[in-house]
């Protein structure tokens, strides 16, 4: 399979687990950012239960149906609210037993045009119009919502791309905000050494309960080859275990897990399941390997919106419970409890 078409499989980036049609509305998006003193505009504004916030962006949920649909969807893009949902189900749900979860919506990049591009236009596009809304969403969640509370970072795919833009430009520019930033699970896109390097307010995660720190890591099958994963666009990124929290290369095996939410294969509902995955870094090429998934299964079930063995959708549900205890526990670290 060439490069070219491997990207354009990621046209279903997300909708390859939720079956809503998708299509663009043909109008430019705006030049400026999204208003986000509208309830219209956020997925979730929750009523305040807990003393730590979260901040979720979501993965690409939409898609272009037509060549002369825009690149950057509306931000009342139908298919896209609904994808988002359906994503929040299944990844920023993780963390509602312990934390209040904030999401806006923002216009995102159609994926099969985005991952098309060079790298550099590649990132300049994504951090035109989505990141000028996230940080749109994100200074008004902190001057109107978050009223001092300590929060963490939660993104996957393009959203985790996005969550990027937001430590190296929003979080540096405001140090007493990031001060309060519990982590941020940047799952689902490379964080690469460079960007923690060109940027020293940053760091990774390093064991299992260290604060204000970055966690990433994309998973695939132990047979996929360099290069056939188009979410990783050649970068080599950072990677942590979500089962151990190490970054040794020592195989997690499933059963050191705590449990996994998977589609059913008849109704595509997510559900808990027992220990799923395993997990064993592979810090050469930047990948979280996972040897116990059935990749043909899983191949169908996302419509072969990814390479066979590209487990991108399931970054959060191979290890979901495994990510609801391991924030928790770092946010209590922050708390001091």
């Amino acid at each position: 399979m060439n490069r070219m078409k491997i990207k354009a499989l990621m046209i279903a980036v997300f909708v390859c687990l939720s079956l809503t049609a998708c299509g663009g509305k043909g109008a430019m998006p705006e030049v400026t950012a999204t208003n986000y003193s509208q309830a219209k505009h956020w997925l979730s504004i929750p009523v305040v239960s807990h003393n730590v916030d979260v901040f979720y962006l979501y993965p690409t949920a939409w898609r272009k149906v037509h060549a002369s649909d825009p690149n950057i969807c509306d931000i009342d893009n139908p298919s896209m609210l609904a994808g988002s949902a359906s994503a929040f189900g299944r990844s920023a749900t993780a963390f509602e037993t312990f934390a209040n979860i904030y999401a806006p919506y923002y216009r995102q990049a159609d994926a099969a045009y985005a991952l098309s591009l060079p790298l550099p236009e590649h990132d300049a596009l994504v951090a035109g119009i989505p990141t000028q809304d996230a940080v749109a969403a994100f200074d008004y969640y902190i001057r109107n919502f978050n009223a001092g509370r300590p929060f963490i970072l939660a993104g996957h795919s393009q959203g985790s791309n996005v969550l990027i833009n937001l430590l190296t430009g929003y979080l540096k520019d405001h140090p007493d905000v990031y001060q309060r930033m519990i982590a941020a699970y940047v799952i689902g896109y490379p964080v690469t050494a460079r960007i923690i390097a060109d940027h020293p307010h940053l760091k990774f995660a390093e064991g299992p309960d260290d604060t204000g720190v970055i966690i990433s890591y994309n998973t695939q099958a132990p047979d996929v080859v360099p290069g056939v994963n188009p979410v990783l666009s050649g970068l080599v990124g950072l990677v942590i275990n979500p089962i151990t929290w190490t970054r040794t290369e020592t195989t997690a095996a499933a059963t050191e897990g705590l449990g996994s939410i998977m589609p059913n294969p008849a109704t595509l509902a997510f559900k808990p399941v027992p220990q799923y995955a395993d997990a064993r870094l592979d810090i050469k090429n930047g990948v979280l390997i996972c040897t116990t998934a059935d990749a043909n299964l899983l191949y169908k079930l996302t419509k072969q919106g990814f390479p066979r063995g590209v487990y991108h959708s399931f970054d959060y549900p191979f290890y979901y419970f495994n990510i609801r205890e391991n924030s928790k526990r770092r946010a209590n670290k922050y708390l001091g409890h």
